[in-house]
């Protein structure tokens, strides 16, 4: 069942969202050669917890961390840990917050110093589809408008578009129905309507679309090990068109 918010819930959201903004562009400074992904989660939750929001995934389903962190050839759920970040590396970072019973959840991925150009055109790709989908989050729309204006983009420049793993329905739960897919035709699906909130989130890879997941049961890489890519926001249905609520 797709459980459609008040304006009063999607403003609540919104404090939410603009709290896992902040976080990711304190990130965004911290993301250097030579830090670990550890220390990069320790950051984000001492953050979070001092915005007065609780760390989303930590505890969800055994999840360990405040961060799922992505690591070049990783496309998500990987642990935070020893691992030390290298130049050229790209590290995807999903994180989300719950604050007055209602979730935010954003992920960017992002360059560890000077990357190569296909890791840079495969980030820039990533992000642009991102808001092709957005696009479409129209009032009216059927949802698997969102999904085919992701595939559509994404095929046209030569990369591949996951399909184990999707975006959801996000609000008093993490996730909610309606799941999102990155792919299919256009129009078909529920119609988009008025309080819908959905997290939209393309996971792109230079080589093939499969995956598999590693021996600790969360973390996903390709199946070829060749580069992926995540880019997530959340995202409000509105008359007046897609509203982002992951923004500072």
């Amino acid at each position: 069942m797709i459980i459609r918010k008040s304006e009063r819930e999607i403003e609540i959201m919104r404090k939410a969202g603009s709290i896992v903004a902040q976080t990711h562009a304190l990130l965004a400074e911290k993301v250097t050669p030579g830090i670990t992904t550890g220390e990069l989660d320790k950051i984000a939750e001492e953050f979070i917890l001092s915005k007065g929001g609780k760390p989303a995934f930590k505890g969800y389903q055994g999840f360990p961390s405040t961060l799922c962190v992505a690591v070049n050839e990783e496309v998500v759920h990987g642990f935070p840990g020893n691992r030390v970040l290298e130049e050229g590396d790209i590290i995807g970072m999903d994180l989300g917050v719950l604050i007055d019973g209602f979730y935010g959840d954003s992920a960017y991925t992002l360059a560890v110093g000077e990357i190569s150009d296909q890791a840079q055109n495969l980030l820039k790709v990533t992000e642009e589809s991102l808001h092709q989908g957005i696009e479409q989050a129209l009032e009216g729309n059927r949802l698997s408008d969102i999904s085919h204006a992701v595939q559509k983009y994404v095929e046209a420049r030569g990369y591949s578009v996951v399909r184990r793993f999707v975006g959801h329905g996000v609000g008093r739960n993490l996730h909610e129905d309606p799941q999102i897919p990155n792919f299919g035709p256009a129009g078909r699906g529920p119609r988009l309507k008025e309080g819908m909130v959905l997290a939209i989130e393309p996971m792109i890879n230079v080589g093939t679309h499969k995956v598999k997941i590693l021996d600790d049961g969360w973390t996903v890489i390709t199946a070829d090990k060749e580069l992926s890519a995540h880019f997530e926001h959340t995202v409000a249905i509105t008359k007046d068109g897609p509203r982002i609520l992951t923004l500072p």
